[in-house]
């Protein structure tokens, strides 16, 4: 009788820093059956995982995006004050 190879889970923040690595294909097999098992149950992290890979694709592809003059300060902007937002309903 095969036994089943018991798995440890893997937190959120273990993924996120591992979804480079994920979309790459460079991790163990055991690290990537845990961040796949993770991805299937989790979906925030597997909406996570669905931006950074369309970002990848849209950065590696030949068709790149200019962006409008100024877009990067209003996006900072908008996520420090997201951010603070946040901060502040934690207190």
């Amino acid at each position: 009788m095969l036994k089943e190879k018991q798995l440890v889970e893997i937190d959120c923040r273990e993924v996120w820093k591992e979804i480079s690595n994920y979309i790459e294909g460079d991790l163990t097999p055991e690290i990537r059956e845990r961040v796949d098992r993770h991805l299937r149950e989790c979906p925030h992290c597997r909406a996570v995982y669905d931006g950074s890979r369309n970002v990848v694709r849209l950065l590696g592809g030949r068709n790149v995006l200019e962006l409008p003059t100024g877009f990067s300060q209003r996006l900072h902007r908008r996520l420090s004050a997201e951010l603070a937002l946040a901060d502040g309903k934690r207190l």
